[in-house]
């Protein structure tokens, strides 16, 4: 991989002079904890590299919650993303699966990819429910994203991963090749912790095609023991980077509103008959599982979970999808 150093002031500089023609959000963290937010000037400070993860997913930027798909829209400017972990780097690969299939592509998520160049961030460390590297996914991106950056004692390292961000990058006067093998490995000895974290944390944990296997067979007393905790509030499928159910709302003038649903709200499956197959909660909530590790699996190459950990910190009700795993797995 090809690396670039810039002084940490004078990628700022960078920054700044960028926000004129250019939308910018990053990951910054403050009172309210770790998200991302619009970057204004006095923000660029705060914006928060290596550790994990934005409380909102990358999903948000490319699929919004309610949209007029119908509607004139104006030019917008190019947008840079800044401090993604590659959790949501590799949830946007079963997006782009979904909505840039060849036959029925989104334009308008099309559009957003086309106008978003974006930097994804190395992790170094991990928070509780982090368990990426369980799927098979590293901490860090090589892949999808069109940067990496690390903050290494003041000097910002840029991995190059696309064509668009080596153009990006190249275009910095400032920033130079790394060519010092000691901040190659320092890079490498971040990745090895990190990871050796990331292994401690989640033993026993079962992988992804083992744990589609173990939904699979599940019985339903397993799916009535844990769903009595589930309220539906869909806060899982709303802050996972892969969950993309939704609806076409039509509206006068042959408008139509695109909004986001979701498998675990009451009538999600409700037909005009007045039929519904997930009536019942524990069939809705065995429903999200088996979309995750067995329906996707069979019709997508990427991964439909991406271990990021949000519909465990999101759960109202304390729900551990983890911990249903690890019981399946004895």
């Amino acid at each position: 991989m090809q690396y670039k150093s810039i002084k940490k002031e004078e990628w700022d500089k960078v920054l700044e002079s960028l926000l004129s023609s250019h939308t910018i959000f990053a990951s910054v963290i403050n009172e309210f904890g770790q998200d991302y937010e619009l970057i204004e000037p006095v923000d660029i400070p705060s914006i928060s590299y290596n550790k994990p993860k934005p409380a909102t997913s990358l999903k948000s930027f490319f699929l919004p919650i309610k949209e007029n798909v119908t509607s004139e829209r104006s030019a917008e400017k190019p947008r840079i993303i800044i401090g993604t972990p590659n959790c949501d780097i590799e949830g946007l690969s079963l997006l782009d699966e979904i909505y840039l299939d060849d036959v029925f592509p989104d334009i308008h998520y099309r559009e957003r990819r086309e106008n978003t160049l974006l930097i994804s961030a190395d992790c170094f460390g991990i928070q509780e429910h982090c368990h990426c590297m369980t799927y098979n996914i590293k901490p860090y991106s090589t892949i999808n994203a069109d940067l990496a950056v690390m903050n290494l004692d003041g000097n910002m390292i840029f991995r190059i991963i696309s064509g668009k961000g080596k153009e990006f990058i190249n275009n910095i006067p400032s920033a130079s090749p790394v060519d010092n093998k000691e901040i190659i490995s320092a890079i490498d000895k971040e990745h090895n912790v990190t990871e050796s974290l990331l292994s401690a944390a989640n033993k026993g944990l079962p992988d992804y095609e083992t744990t589609g296997k173990l939904v699979t067979k599940a019985r339903v007393d397993i799916w009535e023991k844990y769903s009595v905790h589930c309220v539906s509030c869909g806060a899982c499928t709303t802050a996972c980077p892969t969950c993309t159910c939704f609806l076409l709302i039509d509206k006068p003038g042959f408008e139509k509103v695109k909004q986001m649903d979701t498998c675990q709200y009451p009538g999600f499956e409700r037909v005009a008959g007045g039929e519904d197959a997930l009536y019942e909660l524990h069939n809705r909530f065995r429903n999200r599982y088996m979309c995750k590790y067995v329906w996707k699996p069979e019709k997508f190459r990427s991964l439909a979970c991406t271990g990021c950990g949000r519909c465990i910190e999101g759960c109202i009700g304390k729900i551990n999808k983890n911990e249903i795993f690890m019981e399946l797995a004895k």
